[in-house]
């Protein structure tokens, strides 16, 4: 790996596309280099590997916000980190009872829908509805 890329470089290294490297750095994930005489910044390894990290920290559902805190405690606190990672991992546990939730009501809707006893279109009767 070259030790100074171009952005075009970083990204297909990093299997992301040239905006998100701006996105990233516009949102303060990753540093600018300066820009020299030249006219193309340059980016070395150190930035492919926080690329990198970031990539991974998406992966296991951390937001971008998440992800600041996270590069923020670095190398330090494992125990902040590791609070930082049992919330995130409460919230998953929300969502998929949440998921599991939404997929027994909407297979109770197609069930009925499958009878064809009512006039209506149970699923879409059920949507229209106001939430009791």
């Amino acid at each position: 790996m070259p030790k100074d890329m171009t952005i075009g470089k970083l990204a297909r290294a990093a299997g992301v596309n040239i905006e998100t490297i701006r996105y990233y750095q516009r949102r303060g994930l990753l540093a600018k280099p300066r820009k020299p005489l030249s006219g193309y910044r340059r980016y070395d390894t150190d930035t492919l590997a926080r690329l990198r990290f970031i990539k991974r920290a998406q992966e296991l559902g951390f937001t971008l916000r998440e992800i600041v805190d996270l590069l923020k405690l670095g190398d330090g606190s494992c125990k902040e980190t590791r609070e930082l990672a049992e919330r995130k991992r409460s919230n998953i546990e929300t969502r998929i009872n949440d998921l599991i939730s939404m997929r027994k009501t909407l297979d109770a809707l197609i069930r009925s829908c499958r009878r064809g006893i009512n006039p209506t279109c149970p699923i879409v009767d059920s949507l229209s509805r106001d939430k009791p």
